[in-house]
């Protein structure tokens, strides 16, 4: 089959991460750290992981008119993602992300939206039909109603991070994709629309639901854990390029599931997201 195309509607930011034997506690020092740099954002990490898995992919996002807005979208130029519904904004300066990393690639983030926080349905507006539409939560609730209008047989949003949305809105989606703290604060509203529903469960792995009833479950891959950032970004992107290929249910979430344990083997989001044939070649040696 051709490749689906897929519209993501999100954050675009610029990821500074310190990477250090242990995180912070509250008031503490941590030094001794490295640092580095890399193109990161909810959205932008979910775009460059359906496009390294076989889609084609069109972001649709905000970023500043400054430096850092040539480094957030480097990778996703370089991947041939479709940069032509970001916006560059006169005012608001890209995102960053500010990101503590200890040496079980356990992480810490802190967010400045910049941008991103004002990115508007009337820029989600003109995105084009798609087979599958991928949004998150680190842009405004209205450009995520915007992106449900689209017309895509596949709707699909990462509750993340977790704050109120419209009943309808999850009700509309086709998928819902939560961690553990995220399904705790949506709880039964989850399960009340007919799609389906994501849960990532860290070490125990993913679980799929649908009217919340368990319909697949993958336990997690053993591998060397060097950066966990990104890892759910690229299980997302994973899921919905899955799904949108017409992958059985069980199928998807275990492509979901290998491109995710390959993400946590690098360092930075961006950088370490797999490509198609790695991830095939993995799911190769695990069958």
């Amino acid at each position: 089959m051709s490749a689906p195309r897929i519209n993501i509607v999100g954050s675009i930011n610029l990821d500074l991460v310190a990477s250090a034997e242990k995180l912070p506690a509250p008031g503490e020092t941590v030094t001794g750290a490295s640092y580095a740099q890399y193109p990161g954002g909810k959205g932008a990490n979910q775009a460059l992981a359906a496009r390294r898995l076989g889609a084609e992919v069109a972001m649709v996002g905000r970023v500043g008119r400054d430096a850092n807005a040539e480094a957030a979208l480097a990778l996703l130029k370089a991947d041939g993602v479709d940069l032509s519904g970001v916006v560059e904004d006169e005012e608001e300066p890209t995102g960053v992300a500010l990101i503590g990393v200890d040496k079980a690639g356990e992480n810490q983030i802190i967010v400045a939206s910049g941008a991103n926080g004002v990115l508007s349905a009337s820029d989600v507006a003109r995105a084009g039909a798609a087979d599958a539409v991928l949004c998150q939560l680190e842009v405004p609730v209205p450009a995520v109603m915007e992106a449900a209008k689209i017309e895509t047989p596949l709707f699909a949003i990462n509750l993340a991070p977790a704050m109120p949305v419209p009943a309808g809105l999850l009700e509309r989606a086709d998928l819902l994709i939560v961690n553990e703290v995220e399904a705790e604060f949506y709880d039964d509203a989850l399960h009340r629309g007919e799609g389906l529903v994501a849960l990532t469960l860290g070490r125990q792995g993913s679980v799929l639901y649908r009217s919340g009833k368990e319909v697949a479950r993958m336990p997690v891959y053993a591998v060397p854990v060097i950066d966990t950032t990104g890892a759910g970004d690229t299980f997302c992107g994973a899921l919905v390029v899955g799904l949108a290929e017409g992958m059985e249910e069980g199928a998807a979430l275990r492509f979901a599931s290998a491109a995710a344990a390959l993400a946590v083997t690098k360092e930075g989001a961006q950088p370490a997201i797999p490509t198609r044939k790695d991830v095939e070649a993995f799911l190769s040696d695990k069958a």
